[in-house]
């Protein structure tokens, strides 16, 4: 039995100096959560040889435990001075192991740096409980692990230093309502390598997250609306709200509108104090505001449902999420309308991930209903195109659907997730049988039933290109 998984970030750091950091194994528990201590066969300070070897302890309480008494000596199989490093740690039937590639690059939108590359794999019988207690979640905190990285060699600058890159220009402040979620980690982790100043806005602070985290009730001001004291330089993403996958009850609903609507309504009130707008506003929004459209064709300049055609659920609380934010204080307003977005722990992908893997990998109903979807880091370059971060992707304001150019129907959704995971033919999900087990699982049947061919006449008209353009390729990059 094989696992894998890899991940990727720019830094806007040079690569020797990532490097020093990465190859000084000693120095693994301090960017990396999921290791609680390690230690090598080396003098102090030197950086990993080939053939040397050390001892780690997972930072997990029963596999340090049982990894302290049991496992048998880390060793170093690979090293290409200042690119690669290759660590092993054998067990009595497999090995994991962990690849680190640093690699100099360029982005546009920030000098010079490098890409850091990860690649976490287990093979053997024992893999399960490899991937449970060690192997899982250091591939599972990346996203945290690198921005610890980035502050390791580059220690967080005071708010009011400049760019290195620009002359005499303040730093970019990014604050981030809601940013505790999925997206919002991602999207902090890949501001933070980049070099911008991140601020959370959250209700409640997460000790493992290596981010400026500011509390806030969501709905009265307070000393939070200081985040946005410097609006010359600061832009303001909004993801507040619950997460949808709820029973479609009255009270549900009510209750997902208003954790969306109120915390625009504050966030806009803040920005309405301010003397000056500010710079960039990027307005969370979904593109289940068209309902279940069918066979329509979406873009950004379709209208929306009315009547029985908008789904509560769905239209009923994005429009009003978006409309909150009409009378924000700024000079550039995005209404990001986002499809599923495939990502590491996402939990549309676990769920269906774990439906395919248990043998339930069928179409879904009719599986004639459109998914829209996009990877995560192409997700990630449209947002920072509308922070203006992309000198080559000016999103204008207005409606932006972030979705791939190419929505696939259910039955070639689920026929893609049964290659990847190698698993055989499965028969469909018939309606009633979602429905009666979205009612065991508190769910909403609407979001396997219905769907939507979503895809953004705006970013063809910048001609944006997709790193990930197909479901296959999606897939490849995040279940290999």
């Amino acid at each position: 039995m094989t696992w894998q998984r890899s991940s990727r970030q720019f830094l806007a750091l040079d690569a020797a100096e990532v490097w020093s950091v990465v190859a000084d194994v000693r120095r693994w528990p301090q960017w990396c959560r999921a290791i609680g201590g390690a230690d090598m066969d080396l003098p102090a300070g030197a950086l990993a040889t080939s053939g040397a070897t050390g001892r780690y302890v997972p930072a997990a309480g029963w596999a340090g435990a049982l990894h302290s008494r049991t496992a048998p000596p880390l060793r170093v199989v690979e090293v290409v001075d200042g690119r690669r490093l290759v660590i092993e740690q054998p067990n009595p039937t497999g090995v994991m192991r962990v690849e680190w590639d640093v690699e100099p690059s360029h982005s546009p939108g920030d000098g010079a740096g490098c890409v850091f590359h990860q690649r976490v794999t287990s093979s053997g019988p024992l893999t399960p409980a490899v991937v449970l207690g060690a192997a899982g979640p250091i591939a599972a905190g990346f996203a945290e692990d690198v921005a610890r990285l980035h502050a390791l060699v580059r220690p967080p600058a005071p708010a009011t230093s400049v760019a290195p890159e620009s002359s005499g220009t303040p730093r970019t402040k990014v604050v981030i309502a809601g940013g505790t979620g999925s997206l919002g980690r991602a999207l902090a982790s890949d501001l933070t390598c980049r070099g911008h100043e991140v601020v959370l806005l959250t209700r409640s602070p997460r000790a493992d997250l290596p981010y400026r985290q500011v509390i806030w009730d969501g709905e009265h001001q307070g000393a939070w609306t200081a985040e946005l004291a410097e609006p010359e330089r600061t832009s303001l993403i909004n993801l507040a709200g619950e997460l949808v996958d709820a029973r479609p009850t009255p009270e549900n609903i009510a209750r997902l509108r208003a954790s969306r609507v109120a915390p625009t309504r504050a966030l806009v009130t803040a920005s309405r104090a301010l003397d000056r707008p500010l710079r960039h506003w990027v307005q969370g929004s979904t593109t289940a505001i068209w309902s279940d459209a069918g066979d329509v064709r979406l873009v950004e300049s379709s209208p929306l449902p009315v009547g029985s055609a908008a789904l509560p659920q769905m239209t009923g609380i994005a429009q009003p999420w978006e409309e909150a934010s009409d009378a924000a204080n700024t000079d550039h307003l995005v209404l990001l309308r986002t499809s599923i977005v495939l990502q590491q722990g996402n939990p549309a992908l676990v769920r269906l991930s774990q439906l395919t893997r248990a043998g339930l990998g069928g179409r879904v109903g009719s599986g004639q209903q459109w998914f829209s979807w996009i990877h995560i880091d192409d997700w990630l370059r449209i947002v920072r195109g509308c922070l203006g971060l992309e000198p080559d992707l000016p999103v204008p304001g207005g409606v932006l659907v972030a979705a791939s150019d190419v929505p696939v129907r259910n039955r070639d959704l689920m026929a893609s997730l049964r290659r990847h995971l190698r698993r055989p033919p499965a028969p469909p999900t018939p309606d009633v049988l979602l429905r009666v087990g979205a009612v065991v699982l508190r769910s909403d049947p609407a979001l396997g039933l219905t769907g939507r061919h979503c895809t953004s006449q705006v970013l063809d008209g910048l001609g944006f290109t997709f790193m990930y353009p197909t479901i296959d390729d999606a897939l490849d990059d995040l279940l290999t």
